[in-house]
């Protein structure tokens, strides 16, 4: 099969499975009414109420409404995407760093550096003359 065929196979498999899970999803709803899917964190919340369990502590700070809460979530997200971003880069520069420090010539102590004029005759370092 060529390649444009098992990628139009693959798109057309996770549809599907989007597809299932999203009607199976629908059928097992147990979120509170008007709620189409509820979390598991208000699942495991009504349930540990229900047996007669009491919190240890309060929460720190409470948002006012859902959308404070909501904004505070995606902020979060994106410092961590962000964080795993660059150790990401910085692993990635650190390996390309020590392949070409593996390879001859190619590691930039290898290479040789450019001419510079001497401060007190402007001639290239190759053409001084020793110092006594």
């Amino acid at each position: 099969m060529s390649k444009r065929i098992v990628n139009l196979l693959l798109l057309l498999a996770v549809v599907a499975l989007v597809a299932v899970s999203l009607v199976i999803g629908a059928r097992n709803a147990g979120g509170a009414e008007g709620e189409k899917f509820g979390g598991t964190d208000s699942a495991a919340t009504d349930l540990v109420t229900e047996s007669g369990h009491e919190p240890w502590f309060q929460p720190l700070f409470q948002p006012g409404s859902g959308e404070v809460e909501s904004g505070l979530f995606a902020v979060q997200a994106a410092l961590g995407a962000g964080l795993l971003g660059y150790c990401l880069g910085r692993l990635h520069g650190r390996g390309r760093r020590d392949a070409c420090a593996t390879v001859p010539g190619s590691a930039p102590q290898d290479l040789p550096l450019p001419a510079r004029p001497d401060d007190r005759t402007g001639a290239p370092p190759a053409a001084r003359s020793p110092s006594p």
